[in-house]
């Protein structure tokens, strides 16, 4: 059996975030995840809310430990996980989905991979669909706590493309691609989680 892939972020934030999705998805009925990382948060959210289709995906690199998870969950309500990078506009679903999710993702994208991520959701979002994303935010321009500047910090060194992004910039884009902001929820460890609900232009 393939060993399973471990983040130990995984362990520690998502109770915190399973407890902002259970408000905020429980009219929902299928889910996008964006960036599925190992898998992880994947299952466990699954299982605890089996009323949700969850539709896992990532780099195709990363297939491999999120099927491990998949396979050692058997839960029927994860999916097995879809080839998507968000610069290729033909690696995105042709289905729609009444929510989004999407953990730790924008700070190792580059800036012009964030704008891409917002410019297409609304392609894929149904009518009053939710979209919920987790990780660091600067508010106001600034860092939010000396950890999150010394991890800014890390990431810029390690490539010069990431890094935390301002969560008024992404509001900004949020707000072009239709996406009304419906919640703002501080986290554990300097992160937060924005909710969004979509209005589809008529």
């Amino acid at each position: 059996m393939r060993e399973l892939p471990d983040a130990a972020a995984t362990m520690r934030n998502r109770e915190p975030i399973l407890a902002v999705l259970r408000d905020y998805f429980a009219g929902r009925t299928r889910v996008l995840e964006i960036g599925s990382g190992t898998g992880q948060h994947a299952v466990h959210f699954a299982a605890a809310m089996p009323w949700l289709q969850w539709q896992t995906s990532d780099l195709r690199e990363n297939h491999p430990g999120i099927r491990a998870w998949i396979g050692a969950s058997a839960l029927p309500n994860v999916l097995p996980p879809l080839v998507l990078d968000v610069n290729r506009p033909g690696d995105w679903p042709t289905e729609k989905y009444d929510a989004v999710f999407s953990a730790n993702t924008l700070h190792i994208m580059g800036w012009p991979e964030v704008q891409a991520l917002f410019a297409k959701l609304p392609a894929v979002l149904a009518d009053d669909a939710t979209v919920a994303i987790y990780g660091p935010f600067n508010v106001d321009g600034r860092f939010t706590s000396p950890s999150n500047a010394a991890f800014d910090a890390q990431l810029r060194a390690g490539a010069a493309h990431r890094g935390i992004r301002d969560l008024e910039a992404v509001d900004a884009l949020a707000r072009a691609a239709g996406l009304q902001r419906v919640a703002d929820v501080e986290m554990p460890a300097n992160n937060r989680c924005l909710v969004w609900r979509f209005t589809k232009v008529r």
